[in-house]
């Protein structure tokens, strides 16, 4: 089977490439001139340079393959364009999806998020049937993914073979960026995290998360949505977490909410006048609100996603922010 991977460079794109040529199939992979491909080093795959805003590329890309794993996003919880990311979240998903059409793949699956899902935010687990609307979108990222995932659907009735899967958050080797969970457990690394806003998160590890995406190819029932995704954890679980794999100290004060969303609101106000990044993401403080909990049980049901331990993917993700130079050698012979 050839396979073609979007989002190939990016954590989850990456892993899941990884899998794919584990189990012996042929990946051609789109990446963009001059992006940062060490996830994809040393391995054996064809690569398509270009963007999903290329209809033409794609429709060529596409020839000869079989099935189409659609995995890229803009995923910023800041950008002094919005724009942008409508155009790529977007518009590329539908550029993409219509080359796959002409292109009469077998089988197609759209990485959405979780956060497109309905959530009530009081700790009690969403899940793919839990009602959801535009206006429970919080930030760009969100509303973008949030009509991307609806653009996806729309080729449900030209008849694409189209599953949908909704990571949560994936932890594990390869976030090179890091991704904003990621960045979180570096901070903790380098002892840059001396208190905490509390949230809570599904964890499930990047390894589990990309063959989710095989398994929904190879089981999953065309226009369904499948939760990938395992534990559900507070943030100050996490950092228990952290603290017993690494044996450095979990920060142990609390934030109020109030008075961060009212620093993050001026740090926005600022960004939008240097067009730099604010130190505090109005859209991340504003999740952080609630608890993002959900419930994997149609994936472990019909897929048989596997589900190994959160501890076990975040001591993973420490041992390989570790071995790539992400921590400072101070904090690293102390630990």
């Amino acid at each position: 089977m050839r396979a073609f991977v979007t989002g190939a460079t990016g954590f989850i794109g990456g892993q899941l490439v990884r899998e794919l040529l584990a189990d012996g199939h042929t990946v051609r992979v789109l990446a963009r001139a001059g992006s940062d491909r060490r996830n994809l080093d040393g391995l054996d795959l064809e690569i398509c340079e270009g963007d999903l805003r290329d209809q033409e590329l794609l429709r060529k890309g596409l020839v000869g393959c079989d099935v189409l794993y659609h995995a890229a996003a803009d995923y910023r919880l800041w950008t002094r364009k919005p724009s942008e990311m409508y155009e790529i979240n977007v518009g590329g998903t539908r550029n993409i999806l219509e080359a796959a059409l002409e292109n009469r793949l077998t089988r197609v699956v759209y990485t959405s998020s979780v956060g497109t899902l309905g959530n009530r935010g009081d700790g009690t687990p969403g899940n793919e049937d839990t009602p959801v609307t535009f206006a429970d979108m919080v930030g760009d990222y969100k509303k973008s993914k949030f009509l991307a995932e609806r653009e996806a659907e729309s080729f449900l009735k030209r008849g694409l073979p189209l599953v949908i899967v909704n990571p949560s958050t994936p932890v594990g080797p390869g976030d090179i960026k890091p991704t904003p969970t990621g960045k979180i457990i570096v901070d903790f690394l380098n002892a840059r995290m001396p208190a905490y806003l509390e949230t809570g998160l599904n964890i499930i590890d990047v390894a589990d998360c990309a063959r989710g995406h095989i398994l929904a190819a190879m089981k999953g029932r065309i226009g369904q949505k499948y939760i990938l995704g395992n534990e559900n954890l507070t943030l100050c679980r996490i950092f228990e977490l952290l603290e017993e794999i690494t044996g450095l100290p979990a920060p142990r004060v609390r934030l109020p909410y109030t008075p961060i969303l009212v620093a993050a609101h001026i740090n926005e106000a600022i960004a939008k006048i240097t067009g730099r990044p604010p130190l505090i993401p109005l859209a991340g403080v504003q999740m952080a609100k609630k608890m993002m909990f959900f419930d994997s049980a149609k994936s472990r049901n019909e897929l048989g996603l596997p589900q190994r331990p959160a501890r076990a993917a975040l001591s993973r993700a420490v041992d390989w922010f570790r071995k790539y130079g992400y921590v400072n050698t101070i904090n690293l012979s102390q630990t």
